[in-house]
């Protein structure tokens, strides 16, 4: 290949992370590929002051890099896939799913080593409709509230003084070498992580042929599948990537497990399923799991968010 590859990533620095091991992965598996970053600026970044439910969801951090790939100002975006909308618009694709790193939420706390020990009331911070229902299921003792910004400015407000503790996603912390502060972890369990959590996803546009044959070595089967599953069933229960939704596979010597929740921001109402067999009947799982969900209320749960306006 002749052409410099550019990279459309977000500004802060877990997004350059994981540009730069994207970088670093395809230049190892061709060396003197000439491969550059374009640092952009999204919406999701630039507004803080709202919940991200209200504003648009977590889409607004992939539309701007999106753009850059359709005006030919970039060749491929990273993304965490958990941030990227069901459906992507026309002529752009996610060619390649990365292997998945750690998907579990993290405790984080100052003063405490584990959730169980917080006091009653105790104030926790997180950006995630799906982390809040599960923190209020599990203690709706807590006052939990609205915490936005990249992993540094959260810690950074945790250490303020402004909160007992937040919950992160534990790939995060590892990538940016912050695993110290993690107190504890929440076993997916207690604390089903969100569709496509820990993994990194690599989107272009669908003709572009060469870029596609180039990152193949950087594509894993076994995640992709898993991801492929939580987001049909998220696509399926008509959720969306910031909607207290969550779907877990996993998939071990041909046996595909799936957790599946929905819930209610207060954590009033938390539905819970699961679905298991071989992952040739990977489309009929997912369908069960849905199944599951609706035959308890899913549909309506669902619909209730859009009366829900104190988050």
């Amino acid at each position: 290949m002749t052409r410099t590859l550019r990279i459309a990533t977000r500004k802060s620095p877990l997004a350059l992370w994981q540009a730069e091991h994207v970088r670093r992965r395809l230049q190892d598996a061709h060396p003197g590929l000439q491969v550059e970053l374009l640092p952009m600026s999204t919406r999701g970044d630039q507004v803080l002051d709202a919940p991200l439910a209200r504003i648009g969801g977590k889409g607004l951090f992939v539309k701007e890099l999106e753009n850059g790939l359709l005006r030919r100002e970039a060749d491929l975006a990273v993304h965490s896939m958990k941030d990227v909308p069901m459906d992507l618009p026309p002529g752009l694709q996610i060619a390649v799913v990365c292997a998945r790193e750690d998907p579990r939420d993290a405790f984080v706390s100052n003063h405490h080593a584990a959730f169980s020990e917080l006091d009653i009331g105790a104030r926790v911070g997180t950006a995630s409709l799906r982390r809040r229902c599960q923190l209020l299921y599990l203690r709706p003792d807590l006052e939990v509230v609205t915490l936005r910004g990249n992993v540094q400015t959260r810690l950074g407000k945790l250490d303020a003084g402004e909160y007992d503790a937040i919950v992160l996603a534990s790939a995060g912390l590892k990538r940016l070498e912050l695993a110290d502060r993690i107190r504890a972890v929440f076993d997916p369990g207690e604390m089903l992580p969100a569709v496509g959590q820990g993994v990194l996803g690599i989107e272009i546009r669908e003709d572009d042929e060469e870029l596609r044959e180039l990152l193949a070595p950087l594509h894993d089967e076994h995640t992709a599948l898993c991801v492929a599953c939580e987001r049909a069933v998220n696509r399926e229960l008509g959720g969306s990537c910031q909607a207290p939704v969550a779907c877990y596979a996993t998939l071990e010597r041909g046996q595909l497990d799936m957790d599946g929740l929905v819930g209610a921001p207060d954590g009033g109402r938390v539905l819970f399923a699961s679905a298991a067999g071989p992952a040739e009947d990977a489309a009929d799982l997912c369908r069960d799991l849905v199944r599951q969900l609706h035959e308890q209320g899913a549909g309506e749960v669902l619909e209730s968010l859009r009366e829900f306006d104190a988050w």
